[in-house]
This record gives C-alpha cells, structure tokens and sequence, in this order.
C-alpha cells in the first residue's frame, strides 16, 4: 500500500515519538532497577539538597581565593574558606556545550554525545543529547529528588530530546539558546515550554538584565522546594561576552579603577543594541575592564544571595554547595585575560587545551561532612560530579562513565580511587587533543592537517605553565599519551574528529 505525503509525515511523526518514549523508558526502567537494588543493600538516610553553581567563562584566577588582587569575591571565598578548594580540577572541554555535555552525563569528550558548540539552522538551540543519554537530573530524580536548571542550557532547543525538561528537570528558567545568551537584554527567556517576553526590552531599548531574573527564579525555586530534597543547577551567564551589567552600585566601584581600551563596532564580532542589531554578536564597551570586573562581582553576589538563602530558610546544614566555571576566560567583547591575569598564570584561555582554557577553580561545601578551610591537590574533572552525586545520595546508574567519585578526598574518609589519566578532544582548526596522566599533560594540535602539528608534553610539577616542551627527550611517554588519545576516542557522526 502506498502512503500518501500527509499519511507518511504522520507515520514517520508517530514512528519518531514511540522511539523516543522508548529511550526514555528504556532508560527510566534501567535506573530504578539498579537504585532498587542499592537501596535494598543499604539504609537510606536524609539526603542532602545539592546546589551546583557554573559560572560561565570564568577563569582559574578570577576569583580572589585563587589569586585575583584587582578585585574581590568575598562570597565565593566564603565557601572556600567553610569547605573544600580544588586545585587541580578541570572542566569538560575548552567551550559551553561540550562542557556541559561532559558535565550533565559523566563522560569525557571522547565518548560524550555533545562535542562541540553545534549550531542548528533555523532552531533556537544547539544540538541536543539524545534520549538515550543518562544526566545528574535523572539520577537524581529516580532518588526523589525535584530538580531545577536556572541559567544557560545549550543542549538542546525547547522539544527536542536535549530539552531540559526532557532530561530529567522538573523545572527550566533562562536561556535554552547559547547563541541568545550572548545578549543580557534579550527578547525573552524560557520557562520550560513557554517564552517569557522580558517587559521593555526588544533589542533597542535595555530595561530588564535576564540575569537578575534568573537569579530571582532561582532563590524561589530554593524556597519552593525547601520542604522537599532538592537538585539546583545553576549554569550563571556571567561573566560571558557581551560585557553588559547595570551601571549600578557593583560597576560604579570599578570605574576609573584601570586604564581602559574600549570595545568598539569596529572589532570584529560587534554590534550594538539597536534597529541594525545583529543578536548573535556583542555589543561595543567603552569601560570593558571596569564592566569585567563587576559582572565577576555580581556573580559573587548571587552567590552570596543563594548562601543566604539556603541559611535563612534553616536548611543550610543539609544542602551541598558546589562551584565551578565551564571553561577558561574568554577575550571577546573587549575582555583582556591577560590584563586581570584571569588565566591565574596558567598557559592559554577559552577554546586551548592547555591549563588556562581547562582548568577551572572548584569548591564545595557540605556542613559536618566537609572540614572547613581544606585545599586539595586531587586531580578531577566535570565527568566526576555524577558519580559523585550518586555516591552521595546512594544512587548509581546502569551504564559507565569516565568519572570517580570524589566523595572520599571531600569527606577525608576511606581510599580516594585516582584517574588512570583524564582525556579532551576538540575538533577544530584541524583537531585538537590532550591528556594529562600523572604530572604529564600531552596537547597536540592540528593533528588533522596536512602539515600535521607538533605533539608537545610538559612536565606540570615542575612546569606548570607549560613552557617547556620535553617531547623529544622523553619519547616513551609520547608514545603512550599518543595511544590513549587513540583508545579514548568513539567515533561521532555529528561531531567527526577530522
């Protein structure tokens, strides 16, 4: 029999929606078994509410707990100083989605599904994680958690398989779209389904910031849910290009404070609020240093809002406070990491696969678990926060993934299990890959061209900045860095490494 055009399109429509119920209970059912099985082997006590703050594009120095003298963060030192600093964490990838990709699913980008920032033609979204794909968000929620995501999404546009609230949240405000987040005075937000038209803003005039109407779905959810165990994340826009804030009391303390270049509509990738607006880009800047440094000020603010938050409504003894960045600082918009020593001293920025554009501060805080003021020097990474999660609400999930549980080295309890080695690939300007095993960190670029890049290796012990190429003097090593990037890789249709 043959079908018709619209008999067809109904047929493939109906074909598509039952495979993708099927993932998900597919998915769904795999989880309750195995939590089914772990509950019946331990008793489950009162588990904590999780917060997990993501700053976006912010770097290893830029907070003053990790070195930052031009300005301060007194709320995000605050945690450091009531839990436990990270030294040696690293994030997903070099850019916002993989990261979270390798975030959200505990994988590294040799086997996550998202590896790149890819744009979809026509759709307010990037590329989205497949159904079959097990986040936190599940997890937790199979354990009983309500899980919420405020802030920046990036894996997926509204109704596909990535949405969020496709994926395990109950409740999503903010931007789904990356591309949109480049704009603090957009159209309109998300909340789950539905668009939020932003009252005077249309991309000419600038009334309301999307970022404090994040923050204040954020704080509410908190008090919403403070009756219940709660899963809270909160990818932050800031300090992410364009540089754009109230010129309120935070930017009026930095100006006049540096020596400024400004951004103008003559740097590539700008323009400015208006009827020839173009909202991909971002806009000109005429105190882009003083802007920088008080949006990385606001974000400490939010941040000290939500601690307050959590203290006010009693429930600050039972609820983890986990922060990170998702990649290293950015240049764009009229930033200068350079200038701030964003970077901490370590060796490249946004899109580099040496320190400066993967290694991020993390800080978590777990009343009466964590001694406060601990640093550590573990080496971890974005795909350790899911078993961690699970190891902390006695949860686990049916498939592996590339990450530990950190719940060792945070409590200072039993035998931490080390990574054999951690492992990024980034496929652009003809391939990108590192590895870091043991104090040796390998990063080769270009590996695709046709004059193929050099493979470098540093020593990060005795030379953390990357300085000093010691490739052609410890040749073994090389050899076996170069062979982990070989297995570590899964092929992608959608992400092909050439």
């Amino acid at each position: 029999m043959k079908l018709n055009k619209l008999s067809y399109s109904s047929f493939v429509f109906v074909a598509t929606l039952l495979l993708f119920l099927a993932c998900k209970e597919t998915k769904k059912e795999a989880i309750s078994a195995v939590n089914t099985n772990k509950k019946e082997k331990v008793k489950v006590k009162q588990r904590p509410n999780i917060i997990y703050i993501l700053a976006d594009d912010l770097g290893y120095g830029d907070l003053s707990s990790y070195g930052q003298v031009n300005f301060k963060t007194p709320n995000i030192d605050a945690l450091a100083a009531n839990g436990i600093k990270f030294t040696q964490h690293y994030t997903g990838s070099a850019v916002c989605a993989p990261s979270r990709s390798s975030l959200m699913t505990g994988l590294h980008t040799g086997h996550t599904p998202i590896r790149g920032n890819r744009e979809l033609k026509g759709q307010e979204g990037q590329e989205p994680i497949p159904a079959s794909s097990v986040t936190i968000a599940e997890v937790l929620k199979e354990a009983g958690y309500v899980n919420g995501a405020f802030g920046k999404w990036g894996l997926g546009y509204i109704g596909s398989t990535g949405d969020p609230i496709n994926q395990g949240f109950d409740e999503f405000y903010g931007y789904n779209c990356q591309r949109q987040a480049h704009r603090y005075y957009p159209t309109h937000l998300w909340k789950n389904d539905k668009k939020v038209l932003l009252k005077g803003n249309d991309y000419t005039n600038m009334v309301t910031y999307a970022p404090d109407l994040i923050q204040d779905e954020t704080l509410k959810f908190i008090e919403k849910n403070k009756d219940t165990t709660f899963f809270a994340y909160v990818p932050l826009v800031l300090p992410h290009a364009e540089l754009m804030a109230p010129k309120d009391s935070i930017f009026k303390k930095y100006v006049g404070k540096f020596k400024e270049v400004p951004h103008t509509t003559k740097e590539r990738y700008t323009s400015d609020y208006g009827p020839h607006i173009n909202p991909t880009e971002y806009s000109s800047q005429d105190k882009p240093y003083a802007m920088y440094a008080s949006m990385v000020d606001r974000l400490d603010v939010y941040v000290g809002q939500i601690v307050a938050k959590v203290k006010e409504l009693g429930i600050a003894d039972n609820t983890i406070i986990m922060f990170a960045s998702d990649n290293g600082p950015h240049k764009e918009g009229g930033a200068n990491p350079a200038y701030f020593n964003s970077g901490g001293g370590l060796r490249g920025e946004k899109r580099d696969l040496y320190e400066g554009g993967i290694r991020t501060p993390f800080i978590t805080v777990w009343p009466n678990k964590i001694k406060a003021g601990t640093t550590t020097n573990m080496v971890s990474a974005f795909w350790d926060i899911l078993p961690t999660v699970a190891d902390i609400t006695e949860t686990t999930i049916p498939a592996e993934v590339d990450g530990v549980s950190l719940v060792p080295t945070l409590v200072n309890q039993g035998e931490q299990k080390q990574h054999k080695y951690l492992y990024w690939e980034f496929n652009i300007q003809k391939g990108r890959k590192a590895v870091r095993k043991g104090d040796w960190k390998g990063v080769w670029y270009k590996i695709n061209a046709e004059k193929q890049g050099k493979f470098e290796l540093y020593n990060l012990a005795t030379d953390p900045k990357e300085e000093y190429n010691v490739a052609s003097t410890n040749l073994n090593i090389v050899a076996e860095l170069k062979q982990i990037m070989k297995d570590s890789h899964t092929e992608s249709k959608l992400f092909p490494f050439k």
